[in-house]
């Protein structure tokens, strides 16, 4: 009889987990099922952009407290509170341009600037959008912006998302094993990314505001928007076994 020291016992009792795991593994199917979820949106997200140069990084940082008041009583003209309006990010950076002195090209700073992103969301209502953007037309900060659309409660979404897409593993998971000539048993894995998942219908162009002190001044603008659905998808894999 053959003695076995600890690790010839180690090496044999791995075999035989491998083996097991191959002949479980020949009893299985992986199934990766995708799920698309449309929805109407129900929220307006409007992104902000406030970009200015200025001689020195003091200046550039008044600028952008002046500019961002600005834009807040612009704000406040449609019914909105200062705390509505949420920073994205913020910078200021050094510039630097190029310039000839003879033959030879040289470069030096130009200034600084400041770049202010952020983002003010508002339910879809009639007029309120045509509010904001009257507002942001008679803004002396004339900041960029840009329109989108997405839903209030996005963790229902999602999980309506991974519903579809769960559903969708085991009809093909059915059709595969029907088609082998076998039944399809538990669940033996799920893998699933976990990625962000982005709710956000197609969106307006990059709009920027523009002052029209001279202009008609109407109540709001007559905003005629029809937002897309917000539509979606997302995939798990399902490892199924097979009876």
């Amino acid at each position: 009889m053959a003695l076995w020291g600890q690790e010839g016992y180690n090496d044999r009792k791995k075999v035989i987990n491998n083996r097991r795991i191959v002949q479980a593994m020949e009893n299985t199917i992986k199934v990766t099922g995708r799920g698309k979820i449309s929805v109407k949106p129900d929220m307006v997200r409007l992104l902000l952009n406030l970009e200015e140069m200025a001689d020195t990084y003091d200046g550039a940082v008044e600028l952008s407290l002046r500019q961002t008041g600005e834009m807040k009583d612009s704000l406040a003209g449609a019914g909105f509170a200062p705390e509505d309006l949420k920073t994205l990010s913020f910078r200021v950076s050094a510039e630097y341009e190029n310039y000839q002195e003879g033959q030879v090209w040289k470069r030096r700073q130009a200034g600084y600037k400041f770049t202010h992103s952020l983002k003010l969301e508002f339910p879809v209502a009639d007029q309120v959008l045509g509010r904001i953007i009257h507002a942001l037309s008679r803004c002396q900060a004339h900041p960029e912006f840009r329109i989108q659309y997405t839903v209030k409660d996005g963790e229902a979404v999602k999980n309506k998302l991974l519903e579809n897409a769960m559903a969708d593993s085991r009809a093909k998971a059915e059709i595969l094993a029907g088609a082998a000539g076998a039944a399809l048993g538990p669940v033996r894995q799920i893998d699933y990314s976990w990625g962000e998942v982005e709710l956000v219908s197609k969106s307006a162009g990059l709009l920027r505001g523009c002052s029209m002190d001279d202009a008609p001044e109407p109540a709001a603008y007559n905003m005629d928007i029809e937002p897309d659905e917000v539509e979606t998808t997302d995939t798990v894999t399902v490892v199924w076994e097979l009876q």
